[in-house]
């Protein structure tokens, strides 16, 4: 995988540019017209206009200065010269579309399992922030998977045929190279096709940890399952005609999370020193948020309308091979990170799963999603940590 050479900007680009103009936007037009602009303007609302310190026309300027600051920031961040490095990887094995990356020569062997729908290099970004080579230089064989782009023959994989296709026998190479039981590292979606695949018991493992990994996607209510549901409901007639759900859709599903939060984080970054390491840290994860992958038509709709819209996981119903998925039927040692600040798995999702698993242990660091692998302070709140527990399996 080399990804593109030119960079077009965050993705969908036309969706965050129209989001932040109607946003500013909106609020400049609604300070310009006052109570009497109508539903811009909330009836309770109509006594606070008079109120207000900032002069209307003060708003619209400051809705102005931000959009340019924002074009500037996409300018800047396309611009930028960082580029990872690619085609250096030892591989170990591959199937179909995707390969085993191989890190190290330790003796006792990891096998991490990233989620299907993002690059495997989240845990590998670049020289300086890379969880991959952080356990390798740490005596540790590392396995990492690299999903790939579905081929024609993996827009025909569903759940199960991943698991058996392509991670039980990288699971059994991970298994020969090491000649001890491997551990296993799922990472969001990752973790879970990582436990049924433990489950089937097709190669022993010497422990499990799943890093923010969801389980009752109605926990907390269920808004947010909801308009993942409605997503892939709406996407259906592109599932049917494509064989997959593209980058751009995924990403608009992920957009409606927190829809400002593209040009806050570019803002942000256009506020940076040029040529500082904060401002190359943005980059590179920036990088990887829009190198994504398509999603298998088949895996979309058991998301989406399986996870999402009948919480099958949670109530026993989602099926790998026929077989229902049972986390209290595990044996092996769990070590399970549910992020505090987590916005994409919900917390009480993911707790959900360690409640279920027989021998957990739970952490919960003060982080989000993606600050297990890029954030500054991953390496002493999740990694070390990790690298302790899986030091003293048997």
């Amino acid at each position: 995988m080399i990804p593109p050479a030119g960079r077009t900007g965050p993705r969908p680009l036309a969706l965050h540019m129209a989001t932040a103009a109607a946003v500013w936007g909106g609020a400049a037009a609604a300070a310009a017209g006052g109570p009497a602009s109508g539903p811009l303007w909330h009836r309770d609302l109509a006594g606070e206009h008079s109120r207000l310190a900032v002069p209307p026309e003060a708003v619209g300027e400051a809705a102005l200065r931000r959009l340019v600051d924002f074009e500037a920031a996409i300018a800047r961040y396309c611009a930028h010269p960082f580029r990872r490095e690619t085609g250096t990887e030892a591989v170990l094995a591959h199937k179909g579309a995707a390969r085993l990356v191989s890190y190290g020569e330790g003796e006792r062997t990891v096998l991490i399992v990233p989620s299907l729908v993002n690059r495997y290099y989240v845990c590998d970004l670049s020289g300086r922030r890379s969880f991959a080579r952080w356990l390798a230089a740490r005596g540790w064989r590392v396995l990492l998977v690299d999903w790939g782009s579905p081929g024609e023959r993996e827009r025909r994989f569903d759940c199960t045929d991943y698991i058996q296709s392509v991670l039980e026998p990288f699971a059994r190479e991970a298994a020969r190279v090491s000649g001890r039981p491997p551990v296993v590292i799922g990472y969001c979606m990752g973790g879970l096709l990582a436990l049924p695949m433990v489950l089937r018991a097709r190669t022993a493992f010497s422990g499990l940890a799943l890093l923010a990994v969801p389980w009752d996607f109605h926990s907390g209510g269920s808004s947010e399952a909801r308009r993942f549901a409605f997503a892939g409901s709406a996407f259906a007639g592109m599932l049917a005609e494509g064989g997959e759900m593209p980058v751009d859709a995924l990403q608009t599903c992920f957009y409606a999370l927190d829809p400002m939060l593209t040009p806050r984080k570019f803002r942000a970054f256009g506020a940076l020193e040029p040529g500082s390491e904060a401002e190359r840290a943005f980059v590179e994860l920036e990088d990887w948020v829009n190198d994504g992958v398509p999603l298998a038509a088949p895996v979309a709709r058991e998301c989406f309308a399986g996870w999402y819209g009948r919480n099958d996981p949670a109530r026993g119903q989602w099926l790998i091979g026929g077989e229902p998925v049972r986390p209290e039927a595990a044996t092996l040692p769990a070590w399970v990170v549910v992020p505090a600040g987590d916005r994409i798995v919900p917390p009480g999702s993911a707790l959900a799963l360690a409640r279920a698993l027989p021998d957990a242990t739970v952490r919960r660091p003060r982080l989000g999603h993606i600050g297990l692998m890029a954030s500054k302070t991953a390496a002493r709140r999740v990694w070390r940590p990790l690298l302790a527990w899986m030091n003293g399996l048997a």
